[in-house]
């Protein structure tokens, strides 16, 4: 544990992406310097950074929407400073943070980490899916200029996710490398990450909206590597993922801490956005 060590949580910086991105390539994940920084911009207030005897430790982030729902993410302890509670300490510094804003608290957790949220009050809500197709990096991650209507995706959303997160869509489209949209307002995004391009969030109102926006992403992938994850509601999603050639990977849970969200179609979630936002 963390007795007789001298430690401070702190405001996450943008001068502080360098660990960041050093304890996230330690853990193999496959956040960008823009992830990290639209983390640090969007909630300001609620990304921390965790030293032990003045040196950084660890990070973690929150993401709110609205006053409805807060995600917490990126909760990654350096190896020379772990099995020193310094994880757990983050943790309780992210839920007071998000409960006096908040009726919901979640997470996407590890097989690993679920025991230790458990604790910490989170239930299990249900699983999700990393599904890849492809073998390594993206290799053309520029940014595509394409034509997103925010108002008219927002209802369809605001129903998938069971929370406003319009402001944050806006801003993680800044950064996405292709964004489909179709005539009823279903939407997806592509964008690159470190180890392979991002699949999400897509939000579909049909099966054919669906197919549709999924299928136009996946053409500007070629044979790079490729991240889905799916949430275990959408069966007919994992057809699809199969059909179009992808493998399972690794499984998450969904946790929650605090109030259910009822009126959630996580059905129209084709990909969810990332496991550290929801």
């Amino acid at each position: 544990m963390s007795h007789g060590h001298d430690i401070r949580i702190r405001s996450l910086q943008p001068s502080d992406l360098d660990f960041a991105q050093e304890v996230r390539k330690i853990a193999g994940w496959n956040q960008t310097d823009a992830d990290w920084l639209r983390l640090i911009n969007y909630e300001p207030d609620g990304c921390f950074l965790i030293e032990c005897d003045g040196g950084p430790a660890g990070t973690a982030t929150t993401t709110t929407y609205g006053n409805k729902v807060g995600w917490i993410g990126m909760v990654l302890v350096h190896p020379d400073f772990r099995r020193r509670g310094l994880a757990t300490l983050l943790l309780q510094h992210c839920i007071s943070y998000l409960e006096r804003r908040v009726s919901c608290i979640r997470l996407d957790a590890t097989p690993a980490g679920r025991e230790v949220y458990q604790k910490l009050g989170f239930v299990d809500e249900y699983r999700l899916h990393r599904w890849q197709r492809g073998d390594g990096a993206p290799e053309n991650p520029a940014v595509a200029a394409s034509l997103f209507d925010g108002e008219k995706a927002k209802t369809l959303d605001t129903e998938a996710f069971g929370a406003d997160r319009s402001q944050f869509l806006s801003k993680l489209r800044e950064t996405a490398t292709l964004t489909i949209q179709t005539d009823d307002g279903s939407f997806g995004f592509l964008r690159s990450g470190k180890n392979a391009w991002y699949l999400g969030p897509v939000v579909s109102s049909s099966n054919e909206s669906g197919v549709e926006i999924i299928e136009k992403l996946l053409a500007k992938c070629r044979d790079e590597a490729i991240y889905w994850d799916v949430l275990e509601p959408c069966q007919d999603v994992r057809v699809l993922a199969e059909k179009l050639g992808f493998t399972k990977q690794r499984e998450l849970i969904r946790m929650r801490r605090g109030e259910a969200l009822p009126n959630e179609r996580p059905g129209r979630q084709w990909a969810i956005g990332a496991p550290e936002t929801g």
